[in-house]
């Protein structure tokens, strides 16, 4: 039997090339959609399943909320060194943020964790030890103390994670982070009230706190299921909405005006000092240049008056 006018039935490619399903496969999974999602999203664009949705969408604002927590706390960085004050940032309260911060990122490290259910907590650690430095060096003059406090805080980070400190420990930290974080938040924010004002806070930093925060609540419960982690989370977004509401509370506060009014006038002051400075330098140089002057306008007529003499000294021989 001739098998020559057999047809040979080929598969069809679907609407995306193989070639590129490949490369977004490498790229994607495991990062956003799960292996087992990868075919219905994209070869059978089934975007209804309820679990690769919830896991997509967890790790997508997973790496969404690390990305966003690389540059998060750099407005408030700049502030501070721009202004070369922290006033109305309490070293408390940044400290206590801080022993939060690590506390989280420590517990999830030793537990084995998803680094995109935790791994802003890396880079807000470096942010604010960076703030807590500078606090201590605008608000205690010192920086040799600044740079021992960075020395301190590195080394017992090391201690945290090298498997030094036992994981029973770290859950204790992890647990305390629910009062510590409340605590520390009304403690700024009840600076900021105190004030009227929320000084050297930056709006872009807290406001992205207060988002981050939120969104840490769902990829947690999908992530880790830990519920110390979700509770941590939730009392964050509740203190975070607070200062964020302060923030809007008090933008036009005069308290806000007056400190920015105050800015502006020790600029201006700045620009006027060296301007009087100057005008003064020219004001005493003119009367020397406009006496040097007339002095040689005199030494002149004194040089021309000598000169003149002896002839008159001979005429008046002559006559007599």
């Amino acid at each position: 039997m001739s098998t020559d006018n057999v047809e040979v039935p080929v598969a069809e490619e679907g609407l995306i090339p193989d070639l590129y399903l490949g490369y977004m496969k490498q790229v994607l999974t495991p990062y956003i959609v799960a292996d087992r999602c990868f075919d219905k999203f994209f070869v059978n664009f089934d975007f209804l399943d309820q679990e690769c949705l919830k896991y997509s969408v967890s790790k997508a604002l997973g790496v969404g909320i690390i990305a966003g927590s690389l540059m998060v706390k750099v407005p408030q960085i700049t502030k501070i060194f721009g202004a070369r004050s922290a006033a109305g940032i309490t070293f408390l309260s940044v400290v206590m943020e801080l022993f939060a911060i690590t506390s989280n990122m420590s517990y999830s490290y030793v537990s084995g964790f998803p680094f995109s259910a935790w791994g802003e907590a890396c880079f807000l650690a470096i942010q604010t030890s960076i703030v807590a430095m500078l606090v201590l060096w605008f608000n205690n003059g010192s920086i040799l103390l600044a740079l021992s406090f960075l020395v301190a805080y590195g080394s017992s980070v090391y201690a945290l994670v090298s498997g030094l400190t036992p994981l029973d420990t770290l859950w204790s930290m992890q647990a305390l982070n629910i009062p510590v974080i409340v605590i520390s938040k009304l403690i700024q924010a009840g600076t900021n009230f105190r004030n009227k004002s929320t000084g050297q806070l930056s709006a872009v930093t807290i406001f992205m706190l207060f988002f981050g925060s939120v969104a840490r609540i769902f990829t947690s419960i999908q992530e880790t299921g830990d519920q110390i982690v979700i509770l941590t989370y939730l009392a964050a977004s509740s203190v975070n909405a607070l200062i964020a509401g302060q923030i809007l509370w008090y933008w036009n506060s005069p308290a806000n005006k007056k400190a920015k009014s105050g800015k502006a006038q020790a600029s201006a002051g700045k620009g006027s000092s060296g301007k009087g400075s100057s005008a003064a330098a020219t004001a005493a140089a003119a009367p020397e240049g406009k006496g040097k002057g007339k002095g040689g306008k005199g030494g002149k007529a004194a040089s021309n008056g000598s000169a003149t003499s002896p002839k008159k000294n001979k005429k008046s021989k002559k006559d007599n």
